[in-house]
């Protein structure tokens, strides 16, 4: 069992979607953000429930998809579902965060690191820097 501390906890970002979730976390001081893993969306509560429960994790952020006009869109369909349930098991604050660009960033940021054609068609890799982006843009706005 790891030793827990008093300072701070990790915040757990979630990328939600209809087959793959993907997942970033940051340090324990919230420093710096880094993929976790890349997840079969079905797996994805049993999933962050053991994270939590090994690791201090202070906040969980769900990727909240937006369409242009601010509407939800119609993921929110299956990521709702998942939100409450994850709310009613875990104890600690669960926020949603606007995910809208965060695909496209992903992309972009693969091109711009100089990943190869086949490692860009990943959709784990994609998911997971999805999360991350989506982890950064959020502790951004808390500075």
């Amino acid at each position: 069992m790891q030793e827990r501390t008093s300072y701070m906890g990790r915040i757990l970002a979630i990328d939600y979607g209809k087959k793959r979730t993907g997942l970033a976390v940051t340090d324990p001081l919230q420093l710096i953000p880094g993929g976790l893993t890349t997840v079969p969306s079905h797996e994805a509560l049993k999933y962050v429930l053991d994270y939590c429960e090994k690791e201090q994790v202070e906040r969980v952020i769900v990727g909240y998809p937006t369409q242009m006009n601010n509407e939800p869109s119609a993921s929110m369909q299956y990521i709702e579902p998942f939100y409450r349930a994850l709310s009613q098991q875990l104890s600690i604050p669960i926020d949603y965060v606007d995910e809208r660009f965060t695909s496209v960033l992903a992309h972009r940021a693969m091109l711009d690191g100089g990943l190869k054609k086949k490692a860009r068609q990943n959709k784990g890799l994609v998911d997971e820097l999805s999360a991350v982006i989506l982890l950064q843009s959020y502790m951004q706005s808390k500075k």
